[in-house]
């Protein structure tokens, strides 16, 4: 028997964001140590995240963990067979799959990092660290709910980024946070943004000497604690780009596992109003859906056939010389590039 994805109700987003604080239904017992855990799919974040608590992959002796979405069950499947063969016992976390291969279910979707980190809070005896997440998440629930107008922390950074490129980074101990923000603002918000990892300083003092120009329409957002190499950084940002705003941990303590699943969780919220502001829906896609489920088996067909709209802004044909007029040019869309026309011009202009 083959248990479908389980994925989030079709409900509005926001409704889903306030009722997520708490709503982890899984198992709390602890499991047998040492611990290790691995991730694919959907559950890569939250495997990232939850290296505060565990930062072993693999293990051969007592519980290995493999979390995975349906549509990377293949991948977990071979994770699970090694684990085995070397001696650790396996638990596998999915939102769908074979009920034979599954030990847990949880929901599926744009939240499901929540389930899958909360999962593993429990299961490597943090308990008290997933209660510590729930008490962060319900008093950031309470202060970005759209029902607060005047000083909603999420709101406010969505104004800030609508109609900007995000550039993200962290400190080396919150690595997992650009990458967590740039998932958020794609699957949620629907729009780019670039993650900066490693050592930010090349990147900063380079990445616009060329084109001074490209660091307009940028905003860089410092995620968790600012070390001494960030703090360097945003000083040379300041002077390259349009903004940099520091987005802190939510509580006063170092960042761990509890402040790190609160700022993904204050991510989706800003994606989800970014959304809003660009009148488009925080849901998933229908290409995305139609992906997932042609990896995960569900499809008849092994291609992907959805609409395709051309977004690019400059026909690469009709501009490719900048002294010539587009609409002089003579060549419509469905015109073919003609190599050898290209090369008369080149001659004729070195004449």
């Amino acid at each position: 028997m083959t248990i479908p994805p389980a994925s989030a109700p079709s409900h509005d987003l926001l409704a889903l964001l306030a009722r997520l604080p708490g709503s982890y239904a899984g198992p709390t017992r602890a499991e047998e140590a040492p611990h290790a855990i691995v991730g694919v799919g959907e559950a890569t974040l939250a495997v990232q995240l939850a290296e505060t608590l565990v930062a072993v992959n693999f293990t051969r002796t007592g519980t290995q963990f493999v979390l995975d979405s349906a549509d990377a069950g293949d991948a977990a499947r071979t994770f699970a067979e090694l684990a085995e063969v070397a001696g650790a016992a396996v638990k596998r976390i999915s939102t769908g799959g074979s009920a034979s291969e599954i030990d847990v279910l949880v929901p599926g979707g744009p939240l499901a990092t929540y389930h899958f980190a909360q999962f593993l809070a429990h299961a490597t005896g943090h308990s008290d660290q997933a209660q510590a997440a729930d008490a962060l998440l319900t008093d950031l629930a309470y202060r970005c709910a759209p029902s607060v107008e005047q000083d909603n922390p999420a709101r406010d950074l969505a104004w800030s980024l609508w109609g900007r490129t995000p550039l993200l980074l962290a400190a080396p101990d919150a690595e997992a946070l650009p990458q967590a923000w740039q998932s958020l603002l794609a699957r949620i918000g629907k729009t780019l943004s670039i993650p900066v990892m490693g050592d930010p300083l090349p990147f900063v003092t380079g990445a616009f000497e060329a084109q001074h120009e490209k660091g307009d329409g940028k905003i860089a957002l410092l995620l968790g604690d600012a070390d001494p190499a960030l703090m360097v950084a945003r000083e040379i940002l300041e002077s390259r780009i349009d903004e940099v705003v520091h987005v802190p941990y939510f509580q006063e303590e170092v960042g761990g596992y509890a402040a790190q699943l609160g700022l993904w969780y204050f991510g989706a919220w800003v994606a989800a109003y970014l959304a809003e502001r660009y009148e488009q829906s925080p849901s998933d896609l229908p290409i995305l859906r139609r992906a997932q489920a042609v990896l995960s088996g569900e499809a008849a067909e092994d291609t992907l056939n959805a609409p395709r709209e051309d977004v690019r802004r400059t026909p690469i044909i009709k501009n490719w010389r900048d002294d010539q007029d587009p609409d002089s040019a003579g060549l419509d869309d469905s015109e073919d590039f003609d190599e050898e026309d290209f090369d008369e011009d080149v001659d004729e202009d070195d004449e």
